[in-house]
């Protein structure tokens, strides 16, 4: 496995596990014995790197690991989990990076993990209803105290990193990135510039450029993909279409169209780290030739072409993705 050099983590794998999936929340549900064995699967390939947050299950995923971590030797692993999501009996959960809630979960969160530091912590979602200076000193603190090793965000643009690295240091952000969603590009390029290591999420498009998705492919109604733009209607049938051609260059090239789509990802300049969301450990299998090819810039070329033909549909993006903030809530949370 591939690793890269990373701020007071030493060397981490270029894959990562992603954890989502595994929690089982807007999943359609979670089966502990499979999720262990995914993540010892994935340790035992090389990938030292775990993502996740309190927000997979409400804590289920943090558990799991837990459980891991118990049973390996601490250094060995990275833990990567997050920070500014709240949340009540009732499941609803908003945005709060305030230092109390933080203060809080960093508490929670290291006694899921069953660890007593975290490797990299990361704000979840930037909140607009906390100064950002609050939130980059609170981790700051909790970094000067040794409870993190590293201090991370996600889903932050260049005025938000910017304000942040005024009050404290930024080692990474986590940021959305895949064939099908290039809308971060300039975000990877300002971190390769200024520094700041990069993770994407949403690198095989939630299944669908793992190629085994069809038009015949239903999702449960708690499965997050059945109410997103791209796994309905004329933007399915587009994409479908894209992968169909994806899949032919792949097999041209020798290899899946799931490890062609995150060799494309790690090619991006300003990359640092991939995660690879499994739920199994065989969707793991994938993962052991992935750097045993190289990617060039004629494959790149030829993504592009595809993406240029088939995808002619934008779908709408959100004007403002992620949890609701508190003020925004339906209801009192008081």
């Amino acid at each position: 496995m591939m690793n890269i050099e990373f701020p007071n983590l030493n060397k981490v794998s270029r894959i990562g596990l992603g954890t989502w999936a595994i929690s089982g929340w807007m999943w359609g549900g979670t089966n502990e014995n499979e999720a262990l064995k995914t993540i010892y699967k994935a340790l035992d390939m090389g990938i030292n790197i775990i993502d996740t947050a309190p927000q997979y299950g409400f804590g289920v995923a943090e558990k799991i690991i837990g459980k891991v971590i118990d049973s390996v030797n601490r250094e060995d692993i990275v833990i990567a989990t997050k920070a500014g999501i709240n949340w009540d009996e009732s499941a609803y959960f908003w945005r709060d990076c305030s230092r109390k809630r933080i203060l809080q979960e960093i508490e929670n969160s290291l006694k899921r993990l069953n660890t007593e530091y975290i490797d990299l912590y990361q704000v979840h979602w930037p909140d607009p209803e906390v100064p950002i200076e609050v939130t980059a000193e609170t981790l700051n603190e909790l970094y000067n105290k040794g409870k993190i090793r590293a201090i991370g965000v996600s889903n932050f643009n260049i005025d938000q990193m910017e304000r942040w690295m005024k009050v404290a240091p930024l080692h990474s952000n986590q940021l959305p990135l895949s064939i099908f969603n290039q809308s971060s590009k300039r975000y990877f390029e300002y971190c390769y510039i200024n520094g700041i290591k990069t993770i994407t999420y949403g690198t095989l498009a939630h299944g669908l450029l793992t190629g085994k998705i069809t038009e015949n492919t239903t999702f449960k109604k708690d499965d997050h993909r059945a109410q997103k733009a791209m796994f309905n209607g004329l933007n399915f049938i587009e994409h479908l279409s894209a992968v169909n051609d994806l899949k032919k260059l792949a097999r041209e090239i020798g290899v899946s169209i799931a490890q062609l789509a995150v060799r494309w990802s790690l090619y991006q300049k300003g990359v640092s780290i991939c995660l690879w969301g499994a739920r199994k450990p065989e969707q793991l299998e994938e993962v052991i030739e992935i750097f045993e090819w190289i990617f060039t810039d004629n494959y790149l070329k030829e993504v592009d072409s595809i993406i240029k033909e088939k995808i002619t549909r934008n779908i709408p993006v959100k004007k403002k993705p992620g949890p609701p903030i508190r003020s925004e809530m339906k209801y009192n949370i008081d």
